[in-house]
């Protein structure tokens, strides 16, 4: 049985779809960015993502916030539910320096990589999940290990797919309220 928050976050990104695509036919005169997307122009704008999917990858690898921040749209228009507190970032700015804070607080060697990476695009709007699975070295040299689960919004603006919209997670054991940090299933 597949938990409800999956069924909200699947029947949301449905709506997501459902009204990108109403807002493209209730348009008088479409533009080129809103056309509906052919199939070879999807697989280049999959590409386009899983391409800006493994550059987040990379920076994040090289502790390189600036790298992890090109992959975002800039200004307020960010909106991200973190796996850990505080649970939400509004804004480029504040999703910022909690990367900041993360490597701060985990300064020794990190190392992500992404599994199980799909993107559905809907013209200049896509979604996507993935898996990433890795390892956080404190300041006392301890390893924490997890995996997380992902999934992304992406808006092509200004020629450049971004990502508007971020949801982190981690499975719970309902009987003991504690995240299972690393269930990859």
């Amino acid at each position: 049985m597949r938990h409800p928050r999956f069924l909200v976050g699947t029947l949301l990104l449905a709506l997501l779809a459902v009204g990108a695509s109403s807002r493209v036919r209730a348009q008088a005169k479409p533009s080129a960015q809103t056309q509906p997307t052919s199939a070879s122009a999807a697989a280049s704008a999959k590409a386009e993502i899983m391409a800006l999917e493994h550059r987040y990858i990379e920076a994040f690898n090289a502790k390189n916030v600036d790298g992890i921040m090109a992959c975002y749209v800039p200004g307020r228009g960010l909106f991200v539910f973190d796996a850990v507190p505080p649970r939400e970032y509004i804004g480029w700015d504040a999703f910022k320096k909690d990367y900041e804070a993360l490597f701060a607080a985990y300064p020794g060697p990190v190392s992500v990589s992404m599994s199980e990476a799909d993107v559905v695009v809907v013209g200049s709007v896509a979604y996507g999940h993935n898996v990433q699975t890795g390892y956080f070295t404190d300041k006392n040299g301890s390893r924490v290990n997890m995996a997380v689960r992902v999934t992304d919004v992406f808006r092509k603006i200004k020629g450049k797919w971004l990502i508007v919209q971020e949801h982190e997670s981690f499975p719970v054991d309902f009987a003991t309220g504690k995240a299972d940090l690393m269930s990859s299933e």
